[in-house]
């Protein structure tokens, strides 16, 4: 009797101990799935400044994934002949006053990069700041254009991609937070 009684409490302790390990395990999961939760990202300017010339992209989807469309939005056309200093500005306007998304990324910027892609011949986009490892960020941009033309410019912005990388938002893996384009003419 007493032999089948310290199995049964040998098997409850294992028991008890799989159940323990197994709770912790799960608890430590779910705080780390918290903590690389999304933003949501309603609203991304992209400006860009050449002297007086301030030329703005706009894209806003007020309610994310909604039914409400997104709409895109540019101020004016580039300049042909022009360098631009630019800056993008990422929000959730979903929230009262607007929560800037953009410090967010700078603060994780080694999670983070931005990737331009332009099909307009002679418009070229350089990243200027980096993140604390020395590698490219693309929250500041520098933007040439060379001669007229017009075409598509694409914002991509990756999560946890591969750094460093070979400049494109393919090779570079992670997953996209933005990916938007727009109709872009230089004159």
């Amino acid at each position: 009797m007493k032999i089948t009684n310290t199995i049964k409490i040998i098997k409850l302790l294992a028991i008890l101990f799989i159940s323990v390990f197994t709770f912790t395990a799960c608890s430590d999961d779910d705080d780390h799935d918290h903590d690389s939760e999304e933003e949501l990202i309603t609203t991304v300017n992209y400006t860009l400044t050449s002297g007086s010339d301030i030329v703005t992209l706009k894209f806003s989807d007020p309610d994310g994934d909604g039914a409400i469309e997104p709409i895109y939005a540019i101020s004016g056309d580039l300049t042909a002949n022009s360098t631009y200093t630019g800056m993008i500005e990422l929000l959730n306007e979903t929230e009262s006053p607007a929560e800037d998304i953009t410090e967010e990324v700078k603060e994780e910027a080694d999670e983070h990069e931005f990737f331009y892609t332009s099909n307009v011949s002679g418009l070229a986009i350089t990243k200027t700041d980096v993140d604390g490892n020395g590698n490219p960020l693309g929250v500041e941009t520098s933007l040439i254009t060379v001669g007229a033309g017009s075409g598509t410019l694409t914002i991509i912005l990756k999560h946890e991609p591969t750094k460093p990388n070979d400049g494109s938002s393919i090779s570079a893996g992670g997953s996209s937070d933005v990916e938007i384009t727009f109709d872009v003419t230089i004159n």
